[in-house]
């Protein structure tokens, strides 16, 4: 039997956490991820299936929303879907099984890394990176925009806490243009 040791996307055996001038950027490796995305002629019966299961109102254009699951919306009826992946490591088995032939479901656990910002001054951090208008926002907000070159999701819990959610691939240039933002605004 091989003998395999689980790595961060960032190759190491535990997640990093980097802190500059107040703000704390963390590698979360615990999240399962699920895309949900509602099929044609079956836009209703998705969406109930799909609220029903995550527990709460599903989240509009450019929103969303927290809970046990959280769920932010990345297109008509379709959905990116987070749970702890300590206790939802098969999300999208579940969702799949909930949704029957409504919606088609895609395991994302490994397609995407995740980074949490937190700290009081998290907008000038990303008016570095990108141009989410984070200023303006207070909590609810998620879109889809490019940092460094990378297709990002940006999300944000509140003013003092933001995830991005960019291609594993490229966490190693995604963490890189993070902290180096942080260095430059702080």
């Amino acid at each position: 039997m091989s003998d395999m040791t689980p790595i961060t996307a960032l190759g190491g055996r535990s997640p990093r956490v980097d802190t500059h001038g107040g703000v704390t950027l963390t590698e979360n490796t615990n999240t399962a991820l699920a895309s949900y995305a509602a099929r044609l002629g079956s836009e209703e019966k998705a969406c109930t299936v799909l609220a029903e299961a995550i527990g709460c109102d599903l989240a509009g254009p450019g929103q969303v929303v927290f809970g046990t699951f959280d769920a932010f919306w990345v297109g008509p009826d379709q959905w990116m879907i987070a749970a702890p992946y300590d206790t939802h490591e098969l999300l999208a088995s579940e969702l799949s099984e909930a949704a029957g032939l409504s919606a088609s479901i895609t395991e994302q656990n490994d397609a995407w890394c995740r980074f949490d910002l937190t700290g009081n001054r998290l907008a000038s951090v990303f008016e570095l990176l990108c141009p989410v208008p984070l200023r303006d926002w207070t909590g609810g907000e998620a879109t889809r925009t490019s940092i460094d070159h990378l297709g990002c999701f940006v999300i944000c819990k509140d003013v003092e806490t933001v995830t991005v959610l960019g291609p594993r691939s490229s966490a190693g240039s995604l963490h890189h243009a993070l902290l180096t933002a942080m260095k430059a605004a702080l």
